[in-house]
């Protein structure tokens, strides 16, 4: 029984008190009519309608049902109508600039349904690892890392992450496991190149309430997070990331992790936009659809780390 179909049939042969005129209104014929009445009254149990040659009345039990079905009936034309409301209004053209990582894993795998739904909006992507102007790049909104500190910016945080320190099982076993954070500079080791001083990052480690923050010596460095991941899983060397980057390599037994006790807070994931454009339909969307995404996988890598 289609439920929701026979509500709709009840409801409208209650309120025109006639199945022939209920059948005329919803464009089917009266015994179909008929027949979502009968299921209804099947399923509910009890008798919805008095029925006469003359005149069709509602029974007790259907004057209350009645009620609580115009109540869902209008519920349902209500979200019917913002979601229509909200695809009409999501069009035109919309900058987005997001990770690498996350565009090449998370966003474009999901893309066909986000265009299917919102397809009068002109979306244009740019994928790269960079801290970008949104101003001086003319693009709408990021997908971002850290925190956001520009007064004209308006930023959603979406996700946490943990810095782990991590390698292949190959390069483990050929050059050992540091114990310390300070045993690194016996290794070789992946740094990541910023976009502004274009020099590697320090490595951040915590334990307990000791926090260290090192300068170490790098064999190689990336300006990619994607590169480093590779990198490391090619035996290249030590990479530290994110959790929430190297999930998928550790459960595969691509990487491994290696002091497990130094994890330290990392740089929360963020959603961004231009303050201008913060109620803007079609930034409305997107930004929900990052989110998603980023949430989805977010308990997916607690779902790997975990296990």
């Amino acid at each position: 029984m289609d439920q929701l179909l026979c509500m709709r049939s009840f409801a409208r042969v209650a309120e025109l008190r006639s199945f022939t005129r209920a059948a005329d209104s919803l464009g089917i014929s009266r015994a179909v009519v008929s027949t979502h009445v009968a299921e209804l009254e099947r399923h509910l149990r009890c008798q919805l309608f008095h029925r006469t040659t003359r005149r069709v009345g509602l029974t007790s039990d259907g004057a209350e049902y009645l009620t609580r079905c115009q109540r869902i009936l209008a519920e349902l034309e209500a979200a019917d109508e913002a979601v229509r409301r909200t695809r009409l209004a999501v069009q035109g053209r919309l900058r987005v600039d997001v990770p690498i990582a996350f565009g090449r894993g998370l966003l474009i795998p999901a893309l066909p349904r986000f265009t299917q739904r919102y397809p009068e909006l002109q979306l244009e992507v740019q994928l790269n690892d960079r801290v970008i102007d949104l101003i001086e790049e003319e693009v709408d909104l990021v997908v971002r890392a850290g925190p956001v500190k520009e007064p004209h910016l308006i930023a959603r945080r979406i996700v946490d992450t943990r810095l782990i320190t991590c390698a292949s099982p190959e390069y483990l076993r050929e050059h050992g496991i540091p114990a310390e954070p300070e045993e690194l500079r016996r290794h070789k080791l992946i740094g990541h190149l910023s976009s502004s001083t274009h020099r590697p990052y320090k490595w951040l480690f915590q334990r307990g309430t000791v926090r260290r923050q090192l300068q170490l010596p790098f064999s190689v460095s990336f300006n990619s997070v994607e590169a480093r991941i590779q990198a490391a899983v090619r035996s290249v060397g030590i990479v530290q990331s994110s959790d929430i980057m190297v999930a998928e390599a550790l459960a595969a037994g691509r990487l491994q992790v290696v002091l497990q006790e130094w994890s330290a807070p990392g740089a929360p994931l963020m959603v961004v936009c231009r303050s201008g454009l913060h109620n803007s339909p079609r930034i409305r969307v997107f930004a929900d659809f990052a989110a998603e995404l980023l949430l989805q996988y977010r308990r997916r890598v607690d779902a790997l780390l975990e296990g």
